[in-house]
Order: C-alpha cells, then structure tokens, then sequence
C-alpha cells in the first residue's frame, strides 16, 4: 500500500523573547533586553508514515508538538529540517470557525468556507440545505454565527470541512465540543472515507475515541515520537506516564475486579 504521508527527519523550532517589553518605547531604550531570546523546539527529528487509507491517532501532553505537526502537514509553517511529503489533496480542520466571518449567517459562511476550499457557488447551492441538517442548524441558518455556541460554531466548521473531495483529511481536537450524537454522525463519516481508500489524521486527547476508531497512535512527548503503534497499546503507554503508582494500581484492582466479575457471571450462566 502506497504512502499518503511521509515525514523524514522533521524539526520546528520557535523563538520564545525573554523580556517582557509591551511597548515601542521600551524596546528601542532597551535594546539589549529586547534582543534576548530562547530556543523552544516543539519538534525534534520527527519521523514516520501513514498508508493510504489509515486511521491514525496523534496524542500526547499539551505543548508536546501535536499541533504543531499537523500545521506543517498543511504547509502553515516550514520545518527548520527534514522533509515531508504529502500525496493527495488535503481538507485540514485545524481550529474552530477559521475562514468564517462572525457577522455573517451560518447560510452565508457556507458559501465563504465553500470556497476557501474551492467550491463554486452553483456546486454549494444544491448542499446547503444537506449542510445545516447534518450539523442540527436548520432553525439557526440565519443567525449570526458570532451568537453561536462553541458546539453550534463546530458544527458547521466541521460540515463545511468535509465539503472538499479531499484525500486526507486533517483533524485537530475537531470532536472536544460536539455531543455525542454529533460524535457519532462524524465518526460515520470517517468509516465512510476509510471504505474510499481516504486518509485520516485525528489529535485527541480522548483515548477511548482513539482506541475505538483509529488503527494506529503515535504518542508524543517534548516533540518527540515515543510510542508507535496499534491503539491500546499506545494509550496504555501514555496512561503509564501520566497515571501515579497508586492510580495505576487502583486501575489494574479495578480491571481486576470486572474481570472476576464476568467470570463469575459466565459460571452461573444456564
């Protein structure tokens, strides 16, 4: 099976200023300060593939480069070395409601989100009213989006996303403020693009969600990848990490005990 994804190698890093300079003034009357500065790298030597077609996971403590990643999947930044290759026409939701104007209506930023990603307004039109059903907007389709709830705003940014025939599809924590319902209606849209041969890249910080839909996780930590591989296993890695002695204990007591339970369950089964 052929790559939709290659990185090689990949480092990004950013310069963090040391002083805290909130004007024009202090700066010029406090050069020397205003010069200084210290290298945060938020990848480091990054590298991995994804095969046409795979559900893979990202996931990791906060500031562990997973946004990072994915922004120069899509080219919003440059690595500083390594090379990335990406095969096929990519649709990124990277942050909510980007490329919507809050003053416009949830009918009118269909028609602007539509074309951020290349769609004319005559293939938009016959959509419109599909759109606002699957994102549960029917009623507010004339309202402001700036008077959305947060839940309402990814809705919509999430139905206009997949509006692309894109052959990766890039998602950033896009299910955080869904409900359940919304959850479901997405994640049936993901089966149907794994049964079209489409790729699939989902940061989350929810393991139960990786572990029911992805095929694969990379775990990071401090830029790095520390653990590749199938779903439970590497969410089980990163419980490790995260959990205490005692409340890993009370975990492996607790999966102890439903599995006593069970058994004793099947023994006095009829």
């Amino acid at each position: 099976m052929s790559a939709s994804i290659t990185v090689t190698g990949l480092s990004k890093r950013f310069r963090i200023p040391l002083d805290r300079s909130t004007t024009l003034k202090y700066r010029f009357t406090h050069w020397r300060s205003a010069s200084r500065y210290r290298d945060f790298y938020a990848l480091r030597n990054v590298s991995f593939e994804v095969p046409q077609g795979q559900f893979l996971g990202i996931t990791g403590p906060n500031g562990c480069g997973k946004s990072t990643l994915l922004k120069l999947l899509t080219r919003i930044y440059e690595p500083d070395s390594g090379t990335l290759g990406v095969d096929g026409e990519v649709s990124a939701f990277l942050e909510l409601g980007v490329g919507f104007n809050p003053e416009l209506t949830a009918r009118e930023n269909i028609f602007l989100g539509g074309a951020i990603l290349g769609l004319s307004r005559g293939q938009l039109e016959p959509r419109v009213g599909t759109i606002l059903r699957f994102a549960d907007l029917e009623e507010f389709a004339e309202l402001k989006i700036k008077n959305y709830s947060s839940g309402m705003q990814v809705r919509l940014a999430f139905t206009v996303a997949i509006l692309a025939k894109a052959d990766i599809l890039l998602m950033d924590e896009v299910l955080a403020v869904g409900d359940v319902n919304f959850q479901e209606k997405c994640f049936d849209v993901f089966r149907r693009f794994k049964r079209e041969g489409r790729t699939i890249i989902l940061v989350s910080h929810d393991l139960g969600i990786l572990n029911q839909y992805c095929d694969r996780v990379l775990l990071m930590q401090h830029g790095e990848i520390v653990a590749d591989g199938p779903a439970e296993r590497v969410t089980e890695t990163y419980l490790q990490m995260t959990l205490s002695p005692d409340e890993i204990a009370a975990r492996a007591d607790a999966e102890e005990a439903i599995l006593l339970e069970r058994a004793a369950l099947r023994a006095h089964a009829p």
